[in-house]
């Protein structure tokens, strides 16, 4: 199934609401702005949200670059959905944070999901990173990251996760 030509939204929102393959994710990313992708993260159909956010993952970074930074962080540290946070967090990441934008919150968030046991690695990983970046600025932030690090247990994590977190501690 494809897009219809007309490009409407409720004819999207159904195409965004099926399963979608790479392919077709693809599709999605070079036919659909993403402003329009963008606004379709807050849908109230996780699928049609997932999917969208999955169609944003596959647009370049400058166009990622341009989608307003406060939403996506909110979107991440509210959703319940697990991939689409993941999603999120990969379009938050691919953005990078500023020195001076970055919130207290989604660092609280970050340190305590990169930690989380019950997260799946992407997301571990993810907010490993963004964690790591955020706090590299600020030699204060980088003590209580790397005292974070300390807390981790290697052997709990998967060896994906275990490879980060000690190239994050030799930085």
């Amino acid at each position: 199934m494809q897009p219809n030509n007309d490009n409407t939204q409720s004819s999207l929102t159904r195409y965004l609401g099926s399963s979608l393959g790479v392919a077709d994710a693809r599709r999605v990313a070079s036919n659909i702005p993403a402003s329009r992708l963008f606004d379709l993260l807050f849908h109230d159909d996780p699928h049609v949200a997932g999917n969208a956010a999955w169609a944003l993952t596959h647009k370049p970074t400058a166009e990622i670059a341009t989608l307003p930074q406060p939403q996506l962080i909110n979107l991440a540290i509210a959703t319940p959905v697990t991939s689409l946070r993941r999603l999120v967090l990969n379009l938050i990441n691919r953005q990078g944070i500023a020195p001076d934008d970055i919130r207290t919150d989604f660092l609280d968030f970050c340190l305590h999901h990169m930690l989380s046991l019950d997260e799946p690695t992407g997301v571990q990983t993810l907010c490993m990173k963004l964690a790591h970046s955020m706090c590299s600025h600020y030699p204060e932030l980088q003590r209580e990251f790397l005292e974070t690090l300390a807390l981790m247990h290697p052997e709990n994590y998967n060896p994906g996760l275990r490879c980060l977190i000690n190239k994050v501690k030799s930085f």
